[in-house]
């Protein structure tokens, strides 16, 4: 494990950049820069392109790691260059943010109000391929949609059973358990999700380290405990589907929590902007978030 960006993802201020928008999100979020479906045939056409929105970013001034500590990336954009450089490569020693990966599958069908992983078959071959091309961590999510026991510690448990494969590979995982924002019972499913994560976090052993990236809570500083537990080193917080205003609003009221925002950072962005334009966009936009993430 590279121990200077072991020291940036635990100690600086800062927060990161999800950029991992996979086969069934990439449409909407080239829509929302302002490129329709007309404009690619075929996923090869549309990877090229969102690659292309994603190196916008990376490349602009406004994306350094003064203010971003680490960039997730989906597979298709690891296997990928950014300026003449294999993308993690880029991320890390042109702009000093920590890279990751996406590694899960998606969604499986909805069961006991909640979306656990698809299975994985080549998770180690593609653990050792992020080992190779210098990835510091990963990133799976899930979805609990009601507060329903078993469904909710089945999502925990198959985060963190695969957690820990991760942590076996050299890697830190982000273990994402994420609280739909339209749930109807969001509250209830959030004291459920927090008291599975604390027993798996409590069983853990002393060099076990994990990531936790979570849905902004009903509760200010719900928490806590995982934000201060010695085996967490960062929680982080998504978007959600809230805007940016208002997840930054609610990030405020979390103490020690960072943002991992992917909607809400390239929000405003579009591909018709100039450079400048996009660039004061962007900055402004990662102005807000870290200003957010050091409350």
């Amino acid at each position: 494990m590279n121990q200077q960006q072991l020291e940036k993802i635990r100690n600086r201020d800062g927060f990161i950049a999800a950029l991992d928008q996979s086969g069934g999100s990439t449409p909407k979020a080239l829509r929302l820069y302002g490129i329709g479906e007309d404009a690619w045939s075929g996923d090869d056409e549309m990877f090229s392109i969102v690659h292309g929105m994603r190196t916008r970013i990376v490349t602009s001034p406004s994306f350094g790691g003064d203010r971003i500590l680490g960039a997730i990336l989906f597979e298709n954009t690891m296997d990928r260059e950014i300026g003449g450089m294999p993308s993690a490569r880029y991320l890390w020693e042109e702009k000093n943010v920590v890279p990751f990966l996406k590694v899960d599958k998606g969604l499986a069908p909805e069961e006991n109000g909640a979306q656990v992983m698809k299975p994985m078959p080549e998770l180690d071959s593609l653990l050792a391929r992020a080992k190779e091309n210098g990835v510091f961590g990963t990133k799976m999510r899930s979805v609990i949609k009601l507060a329903n026991p078993d469904g909710v510690q089945a999502v925990v448990d198959q985060q963190f059973e695969i957690g820990r494969r991760i942590v076996e590979a050299g890697l830190v995982p982000i273990i994402e358990p994420e609280v739909d924002i339209h749930s109807p019972e969001k509250e209830q499913a959030e004291v459920l999700l927090k008291e599975a994560m604390l027993a798996h976090l409590d069983a853990l052993g002393p060099d076990q380290k994990v990531m936790l990236k979570l849905t902004l809570p009903e509760r200010e500083n719900f928490y806590a405990e995982c934000v201060g537990h010695p085996n967490v080193l960062r929680v982080a917080a998504l978007s959600g589907g809230y805007t940016r205003e208002e997840a930054n609003a609610r990030m405020t009221r979390n103490h020690g929590v960072i943002a991992s925002f992917s909607r809400a950072l390239t929000e405003g962005l579009t591909a018709q902007q100039t450079d400048d334009e996009f660039n004061a966009m962007l900055d402004s936009s990662v102005a807000s978030i870290f200003d957010a993430s050091r409350t």
